[in-house]
């Protein structure tokens, strides 16, 4: 069984997981930290809980990317090694 088409789709997942790690960390860089509580902030309020929610979407996204990156991992590493393992089984002939 050739598992490179496989790689290859661990590969993608895991820039995916990269990029959307460098989005959230670009993203986090432009957030406002402060604490507007006045009324004449109210603009500002809905832009800061507009930006947390698309910060909190990234985190949930990626946290999902990443474990699906790992888990596949794991399996691709575990055929690899089930692979080699059957390989050096073999009776010579």
């Amino acid at each position: 069984m050739n598992i490179l088409p496989l790689v290859a789709i661990w590969a993608v997942l895991a820039v995916a997981v990269l990029v959307i790690a460098g989005i959230r960390m670009m993203s986090a860089s432009h957030e406002d930290d402060s604490i507007h509580l006045r009324e004449g902030d109210a603009s500002v309020i809905h832009q800061q809980a507009a930006y947390a929610g698309k910060i909190q979407w990234l985190d949930r996204v990626g946290k999902a990317l990443t474990v699906a990156t790992v888990a596949f991992g794991l399996v691709l590493a575990a055929l690899y090694f089930y692979q080699v393992w059957m390989e050096s089984t073999k009776i010579p002939s």
